[in-house]
């Protein structure tokens, strides 16, 4: 039976950007880096090996994971990563007073429809703070029924298709996983919308 709190797990989604950050590890250096959802970190503590500034954060609600994420950082001694907890779709002092991001990173935030228009809003209001930076995301094929869509019309959000085999992580060790169900895993990247709705 998994754990209620998600974040307690590498997810297959996790591994996939992990794959892409350090396939582009270059552009890294440097970049201020935030990951929400971070649950073990897998993508934050990839970034930060690459030379990113990386935040962590994951719901303050959830401090088994926050625990996590500072046991990720410690396990791979980079003890000086903040680590935050930040609740989507809810304004914090800590939301409010993160500075300047180049990169959002997120593996499988997308998991329950529920959370969906509270990661967009979050997402959004990063994006508005910081009109340059990009939400690099996997997200779990999980019903062909839930899609984001409409949300990013509604929030003037863009994304962008990144086929696997083009960063190499269309392999099957890199998505598989022996958690239940099905592991499609997809990616892609979303950004603000232009005012003439591009």
């Amino acid at each position: 039976v998994l754990d209620s709190q998600y974040g307690m797990y590498v997810w297959p989604c996790a591994v996939v950007l992990a794959q892409y950050l350090w396939v582009h590890r270059s552009s890294l250096p440097g970049k201020r880096v935030l990951e929400i959802g971070a649950g073990v970190s897998l993508p934050g503590v990839v970034a930060a090996k690459c030379g990113a500034e990386v935040t962590l954060s994951d719901s303050e609600e959830l401090p088994r994971c926050l625990r996590n994420c500072r046991r990720s950082c410690l396990a791979n001694r980079l003890p000086h990563i903040p680590v935050l907890g930040l609740t989507w779709g809810r304004v914090s002092p800590e939301l409010l007073a993160l500075a300047p991001i180049d990169i959002i990173l997120g593996s499988d935030v997308f998991f329950d429809p529920k959370d969906f228009e509270d990661i967009l809003t979050t997402i959004y209001f990063l994006l508005e703070k910081n009109p340059h930076a990009q939400f690099w995301t996997t997200y779990q094929v999980r019903s062909a029924d839930w899609s984001i869509e409409a949300l990013l019309c509604k929030w003037k959000l863009k994304s962008i298709h990144v086929p696997l085999h083009s960063f190499g992580a269309d392999k099957e060790h890199l998505g598989s996983s022996s958690l239940p169900g099905r592991h499609t895993i997809e990616m892609m990247i979303i950004s603000l919308a232009r005012s003439d709705g591009t």
